[in-house]
């Protein structure tokens, strides 16, 4: 009988079409996630005028809808660490795409931010779950980039989002953006038919006839079967206890914290700059249309930052890449708040977008992959719930900026603090406490892993 470590095979295997598949599917959920979040800033200046609302008014509707990712991520990741992954994320791609609807036929700003702030319960579970199985599905010589590579998905939404406000919305209304972002609930049924499950929530449950058809999968020339052991025994005393809590045990606690810093200054820049970039640069002189040109910029920015960052962290590891862009971030933010050159601003804009969710994109399956697997659905929504308060806070501060009559463009060095205070929060981090399972050597037959401080052989 050969002794099988299933989540070990899956580092071990090269990249094919079952890989492929579940990379499709968590790229265009994601993809969709960054249409929602992006199209409330695009539809923003139309919605204030046609509801006559104040800055104030705006930036607490953004909020609210932030909150509600928050509590997404709070209740959801625990539940998926239990109750499985693929699960959470279907009612998490229900609830964006129909509330989201909801929110697009919305009568007024009252009935407009009760929906809104459901379809954001969705949003904020989707993320956390996405990343988490694409980190146990993933080979782990391109786990890094794949894992980056789906946040492609991400800007590009943003930038549909962009392009319907530019071309479409003017034609139509700004409605439009919100009946687009319901297309996910049609797909619901291909989505349940096709992606795969978590391999820890089967093997927790002794379901060895789906780890076995996931593995044949994975490797298809691995032969596995049945018969083989695949240490069901220590996956259910793996998955046994509070997922929450074990975020905090075997010395991994400070490491929770500086997770949960580096990214709440991560997501202040990110959804800050998502609510307001259009409205800032028209209020600093450029036409509606330009405005969202930038927006653009930004979201090239993010998948030149992901996806050049990702080749990077497979060659040096993430937290140098983090620290790097989160340095070139201060400069950037900086430069932003005095330049007046246009073309110089259109560069620093792109450079905004790599060193604030091109980094995020990053962080996300570098946090993911330090806690152990049963648990990595927990520690990344957990860090997303933290981070999720920065994204609240970030909207109305900067909109409390702007309302006091100082220059647009001087909001943006106000980014440099909670970049250097980003760099800090990853700089704490101590890896050596960490689940990082690293190929030693594969050779033939035999393939060994590392995985935190256990050696372990498996045959094949």
């Amino acid at each position: 009988m050969r002794t099988i470590v299933a989540q070990d095979v899956v580092s071990a295997s090269k990249f094919n079409r079952f890989h492929l598949l579940v990379f499709l599917w968590c790229f265009y959920a994601i993809g969709f996630d960054g249409f929602d979040i992006a199209m409330y800033g695009v539809g923003l200046p139309w919605m204030m005028e046609e509801w006559n609302l104040s800055a104030l008014q705006a930036g607490a509707v953004g909020s609210y809808s932030l909150f509600g990712m928050m509590v997404g991520a709070l209740v959801l990741a625990p539940v998926a660490d239990k109750f499985g992954r693929k699960n959470v994320i279907i009612i998490c791609m229900f609830l964006f795409s129909a509330f989201t609807l909801a929110a697009g036929l919305s009568p007024n700003i009252t009935m407009f931010t009760i929906m809104r702030f459901i379809a954001a319960i969705g949003m904020g579970g989707l993320m956390p779950n996405c990343i988490s199985l694409m980190t146990e599905y993933s080979p782990k010589k391109q786990r890094a980039l794949l894992v980056g590579a789906i946040y492609i998905g991400y800007a590009l939404g943003g930038i549909l989002a962009s392009l319907i406000g530019m071309y479409l919305v003017p034609q139509t209304d700004w409605r439009v953006l919100y009946y687009i972002g319901a297309i996910p609930l049609l797909t619901i049924p291909f989505f349940i038919k096709q992606f795969p499950e978590s391999l820890s929530y089967y093997l927790a449950r002794q379901q060895v006839g789906k780890v076995v058809e996931i593995l044949n999968k994975v490797k298809p020339d691995g032969n596995f079967s049945e018969k083989d052991d695949y240490q069901l025994h220590t996956a259910l005393k793996d998955g046994k206890g509070f997922p929450v809590k074990k975020l905090f045990t075997n010395k991994r606690a400070f490491t929770t914290i500086a997770f949960w810093i580096a990214i709440f200054c991560t997501m202040m820049m990110a959804y800050g700059l998502n609510t307001w970039l259009p409205k800032i640069m028209q209020s600093s002189g450029f036409s509606l249309t330009s405005s969202l040109s930038f927006n653009i910029m930004l979201c090239v920015g993010q998948i030149a930052g992901t996806l050049i960052g990702g080749y990077l962290a497979g060659k040096i590891g993430y937290r140098k890449v983090l620290v790097s862009l989160y340095l070139m971030g201060v400069v950037t933010f900086i430069a932003l708040s005095i330049t007046t050159n246009v073309a110089l601003v259109y560069f620093l804009i792109f450079l905004g977008g790599a060193s604030t969710v091109g980094a995020m994109n990053l962080g996300n399956p570098y946090i993911t992959e330090f806690y152990p697997r049963e648990i990595r659905a927990t520690g990344m929504g957990y860090a997303q719930a933290i981070g999720r308060i920065g994204s609240i806070l970030a909207p109305t501060l900067i909109a409390m900026l702007l309302v006091t009559g100082i220059d647009p463009k001087m909001a943006f060095a106000t980014f440099a603090v909670p970049s250097i205070l980003a760099v800090l929060g990853y700089l704490l981090v101590q890896e050596k406490y960490g689940s990082f399972d690293k190929v030693v050597e594969e050779n033939g037959m035999n393939e060994e892993f590392i995985e935190g401080e256990n050696k372990r052989i498996i045959q094949s």
